[in-house]
């Protein structure tokens, strides 16, 4: 697009853009922008012209997007997401009063951890204010902390989030960070399960295992650890969450290691106990990461200094120690 017709371009088209694709009707999407169907309808018409597409197709039930509309998502969703941080920078942030939406973006381990205390903090100190939680995943296969979390960074610098919490602690220096909670891994199975009776490395690599992979890759971080002295286990399940993993844990004969706040926090409900692995399992740190340019916004400041972490998520989860001992654990052997 040259510059004559970027001046001739009305951003509220992106606006309208965005309600009929998330609305899949033209009626709806008049409704929520608090426009007339036909003025949608022109609209839609014009962005067509400018952007020399269908982008969405009538159907009996209302419209679906073209593939360029599809492609369309994403980056018209980062430009407004960026526009409408801008704009809110504009006038002195109260959280009281507020109706931001934040995006946040977290391994679905962590934001089952940080989601509720999270949650009751905004009921109290910003009801107003909506979260977007998205799912941060390392690159596949690389090993190299700084490179794995590429996709973080990239969400974070085209504002498709405005904080991710992440367990690296190697941050490029264009972003600001803190710390939130350290965090290992534990053994989780049903209670009863051979494991708890009969707890150490034996019996551990004799029983069946679930692996959470969001690629169905059946090699995790602890068959590393094994590998260096020789020792294997099965792994006859991979899923592709640790919630997902908790529930089946909960009614079969698999074991699996999760984080232990995550652990900690869900635990009981499933009916699921505790272990610790018969071998040292790594420990890491949680840290938020914003952008340096985005703290100038004191709405992310604020978040970013609402989010739980240590002696808050303690008390939620039953969790004391340094590194986060379960009252109610098991005394497994390492």
């Amino acid at each position: 697009m040259n510059e004559l017709d970027l001046s001739r371009a009305d951003l509220n088209l992106l606006v309208l853009f965005e309600a009929v694709l998330e609305e899949r009707h033209v009626g709806r999407a008049a409704d929520r922008l608090n426009l007339s169907a036909s003025a949608v309808s022109h609209g839609l018409s014009r962005l067509r012209r400018l952007l020399n597409d269908q982008l969405f197709l009538k159907t009996p039930k209302g419209v679906v997007p073209t593939d360029r509309g599809l492609e369309l998502a994403e980056p018209v969703a980062a430009v407004l997401s960026q526009l409408r941080s801008i704009l809110a920078t504009a006038e002195p942030f109260d959280a009281a009063s507020s109706r931001r939406r934040f995006s946040v973006g977290a391994p679905d381990g962590v934001s089952a951890v940080i989601l509720a205390p999270l949650l009751a903090s905004l009921r109290q100190m910003g009801p107003g204010i909506d979260i977007s939680l998205r799912q941060a995943l390392p690159a596949p296969g690389e090993t190299n902390m700084l490179r794995a979390w590429t996709p973080a960074f990239a969400d974070l610098e085209s504002r498709a989030t405005d904080i991710a919490i992440i367990p690296t602690d190697e941050i490029p220096a264009r972003f600001h960070w803190r710390t939130l909670y350290e965090e290992d891994f534990v053994i989780v199975a049903r209670r009863g399960h051979r494991l708890e009776k009969e707890p150490g490395l034996e019996t551990y690599l004799a029983v069946e295992h679930l692996v959470v992979s969001m690629t169905g890759d059946p090699m995790g971080f602890v068959d590393h650890i094994l590998a260096k002295d020789g020792k294997a286990r099965r792994i006859a399940l991979t899923l592709p969450n640790f919630m997902f993993a908790l529930a089946v844990v909960a009614d079969s004969e698999f074991v699996c290691a999760v984080p232990r706040h995550f652990a900690a926090m869900h635990a009981d409900r499933l009916g699921i106990v505790i272990l610790e692995a018969p071998f040292p399992m790594p420990a890491f740190r949680l840290n938020a990461v914003a952008l340096q340019s985005a703290m100038r916004d004191p709405a992310i400041s604020w978040l970013l200094d609402l989010l739980p972490g240590g002696e808050s998520l303690k008390s939620q989860a039953g969790v004391v120690g340094s590194r986060g001992l379960i009252e109610n654990r098991h005394p497994a052997s390492r």
